[in-house]
């Protein structure tokens, strides 16, 4: 058997075209894949079928192809743009006499490159650790047979077993520390609802601006290139836009087609945030010319983890690129559906800020309402919650209030008092509060 280089990027890709939709992919995706994992792409090997080789997923006469050119060119890594099986992995590594990897290592390996937190780190491994798990044969091919003979006799599977035994074990242990974790997060979220602050996340597929507008937006210094899965670890910021009213908002890591299901798993309680977000903006890079399927690749995860009910409007960027004004588009129902802007000039932005005042405009509730003396308590229980913008006093020495405030706490807090709602909502009633409160 030969001995696996532990570095080499020199790497020839190979595409399969087939029939069926299950094991279709996008070359040009794969490419920056690649890219983004640090390969040299020397050669693309393209070829069709109709359904993938049980033994070497190319068949025989391709693999043979691809091994000359393995020979010729050096090539010390060869990359599928499709899931293999197992079997596949280690026929195709004994024939070549280099690395092989698919798809899902491909994509584990960026992630890896990419982990920053502690979190994203223990779910990169953790992802890993369950990929390795039905391919650990590959790293003991020098146990697979027990030799014959009086002091030959080697351990053979038992050596696997035993492997096996200690990944079972780490991924036990990890998931108890990514369950803490959870939990920490869940401490943050449970604080957000408490407080009433909503959650706006930011979605859309790998590479198209997510973490460009998030820095604009917020005026922060989150880690932006121009690769694939270049954010991976969720970023929470504070955002107050133009209605006095703070958001949070959430960059998450992008998506891209067939996200490996191990990775979706893994990354469960970091895609939480999308899915218990209030509002998704959907960012898209309005200048691709397969932003339809990326689109549609991302409603795919969206519905995967469960966040496919959660309101989104589409915020189609890089118009910088395609030189068109910023606008918003709205339905036949005056409901905003896009935004069309650049993260990269900052034009439009003020229409998102503006949309968002908008689209919250429905909780918050403003005007002024009227409170006798004796009812100072709900002055102060107004102070309280943020609420009071101005304060000011009548002829009959009533106090009178102009407020800002979100209504579901308003609404507590007459629930809470016993203060009849319809008093408290001053677009409405600016006459003092009742006498029984």
């Amino acid at each position: 058997m030969f001995e696996r280089p532990s570095i080499g990027e020199r790497a020839i890709l190979v595409h399969m075209d087939f029939n069926d939709e299950n094991h279709r992919e996008h070359l040009n995706e794969f490419e920056e894949l690649a890219r983004s994992a640090g390969a040299d792409v020397v050669r693309v090997v393209t070829a069709r079928r109709n359904a993938p080789d049980a033994k070497y997923f190319v068949g025989s006469g391709k693999a043979d192809e691809i091994l000359q050119m393995v020979e010729a060119d050096e090539i010390e890594l060869v990359l599928f743009n499709h899931a293999l099986s197992p079997s596949q992995e280690r026929n195709l590594e004994a024939h070549f006499q280099c690395r092989v990897l698919d798809r899902t290592g491909l994509i584990l390996d960026i992630f890896a490159q990419r982990a920053r937190t502690f979190e994203g780190k223990l779910q990169v491994e953790l992802a890993q650790l369950k990929h390795m798990s039905t391919r650990l044969i590959r790293g003991w091919t020098h146990l697979e047979r027990q030799k014959g003979g009086i002091g030959l006799r080697g351990p053979g599977e038992t050596q696997l077993e035993t492997d096996r035994r200690l990944l079972g074990q780490r991924i036990k242990q990890i998931n108890k520390r990514l369950e803490k974790v959870r939990k920490q997060r869940e401490q943050g979220r449970q604080s957000r609802r408490k407080a009433e602050v909503p959650t706006v996340a930011l979605v859309g597929y790998t590479n198209a601006g997510k973490s460009s507008l998030f820095n604009a937006m917020t005026v922060s210094d989150v880690y932006v290139q121009d690769k694939l899965f270049a954010t991976l670890d969720p970023t929470l910021r504070k955002l107050e836009i133009d209605n006095g009213q703070s958001l949070i908002l959430a960059d998450t890591v992008g998506f891209i087609r067939h996200l490996p299901h191990d990775l979706v798993d893994s990354f469960r309680s970091t895609l939480q945030e999308t899915e218990e977000a209030h509002l998704l903006l959907h960012v898209i890079d309005a200048s691709d010319e397969m932003r339809m399927e990326n689109i549609d690749a991302v409603d795919q995860v969206l519905k995967e983890i469960g966040a496919d009910d959660v309101p989104q409007i589409q915020i189609m960027n890089k118009i910088d690129r395609l030189e068109v004004e910023p606008r918003i588009e709205r339905d036949d129902e005056g409901r905003v559906r896009r935004i069309w802007v650049s993260a990269k000039t900052g034009a439009g932005l003020d229409l998102v800020n503006q949309v968002l005042a908008e689209y919250f405009q429905q909780d918050q509730v403003r005007g002024e309402i009227s409170i006798r003396p004796d009812q100072a308590r709900v002055r102060a229980l107004l102070y309280g919650l943020g609420a009071v913008q101005s304060e000011s006093m009548d002829e009959d020495g009533n106090t009178r209030l102009t407020i800002n405030v979100a209504r579901r706490d308003l609404l507590q807090m007459a629930s809470r008092e016993n203060i009849p709602e319809k008093l408290l909502i001053p677009a409405i009633e600016t006459k003092p509060l009742a006498s029984a409160v």
